[in-house]
């Protein structure tokens, strides 16, 4: 029989103050998905658990948070779910049933998640290494628990500044108008792409995922890739490399353009979500002419995009 030993942690703290989040971080996990007819998804997530404290307890109970994330995933290895974001609901859950005097929980998930992509000309297969990312915040109240999910993904690409590039051409315009004649020139501009500063980018969405609906990781991942004036491969021949620069460069982007094409894709593709489903959409370019980097950000519901959409006349 175990020894009884007294809780400390539900003594009056001897300063009384209530505490937002108290719990644990980086709490690792093998988690390994089956899927029927398809490769199982091995994932090595990092898991955040928290709750709220009340003035009148010292601590938490704090073991009971990792031992509820090992609860539910240990459920998670008999079914078929992929829905990340549906395992750290289930983890809020049962965090708020073993600490009755929790009146909030947050649960986040991060791990890294692979996809298997092929180089634009050669067609070599290579495993790209993304983020996939899940939170969950359970709320106790009167009506009793009300618990939001979300979902989201980090991918890098790449991005060239169309400032640094506007500058070149005209640099390279007055060049070329010495020795050919304006139209000849114009059709020189036209036709090569012209030298810019480029940036890492490291796109990110996070998503709200209401009842009874499904948002894939894989199709945020697409939709942050395709934002950007490239997407970036790990193995590149030649001829590939060739492809990525050319395409990047005529495609620049600001940092504030990749946010605005991942709102427009957002809406597009799931204008059907209940509009209080709150959307996060962020993209940091990592400089390479400056110290600094470039951040942008929009946090709205989805209902507040499309209206915003709407009335900007985007499509």
């Amino acid at each position: 029989m175990d020894k009884c030993f007294p809780d400390t942690q539900d003594n009056i703290p001897t300063i009384p103050v209530h505490l937002t989040r108290v719990g644990v971080k980086g709490v690792k996990k093998l988690l390994k998905i089956e899927r029927d007819g398809k490769r199982p998804i091995v994932l090595l997530p990092t898991f955040n658990a928290f709750v709220d404290l009340p003035s009148t307890q010292r601590g938490i109970h704090m073991s009971r948070n990792p031992e509820a994330i090992s609860e539910v995933l240990e459920q998670a290895i008999e079914g078929t779910s992929v829905e990340i974001e549906s395992l750290c609901a289930k983890i809020a859950s049962c965090l708020l049933k073993k600490h009755k005097y929790a009146k909030r929980v947050e649960v986040s998930m991060k791990s890294d998640y692979m996809i298997m992509k092929r180089s634009p000309v050669t067609h070599i297969k290579t495993q790209e290494m993304t983020n996939i990312m899940a939170d969950a915040i359970g709320i106790r109240n009167d009506d009793g628990i009300v618990i939001r999910k979300m979902i989201g993904a980090e991918v890098v690409g790449m991005t060239v500044c169309p400032c640094a590039q506007e500058s070149t051409k005209e640099s390279a315009k007055v060049d070329l108008l010495k020795f050919l004649d304006e139209e000849t020139t114009e059709k020189v501009l036209n036709t090569v792409s012209f030298a810019s500063h480029n940036q890492r980018g490291r796109g990110m969405i996070m998503m709200e995922v209401p009842e009874n609906q499904i948002i894939r990781a894989e199709d945020l991942i697409r939709i942050i890739e395709d934002s950007m004036s490239s997407p970036v491969c790990e193995l590149l021949k030649r001829s590939d490399e060739n492809a990525v620069v050319l395409h990047a460069h005529k495609n620049p982007m600001f940092v504030e353009d990749c946010v605005r094409n991942m709102i427009q894709k957002i809406v597009q593709e799931y204008s059907h979500l209940s509009d209080d489903a709150l959307v996060t959409v962020r993209q940091i370019n990592e400089e390479s002419i400056h110290r600094h980097n470039a951040f942008a950000e929009k946090v709205a519901t989805m209902g507040e995009l499309k209206r915003e959409m709407n009335s900007n006349g985007g499509k």
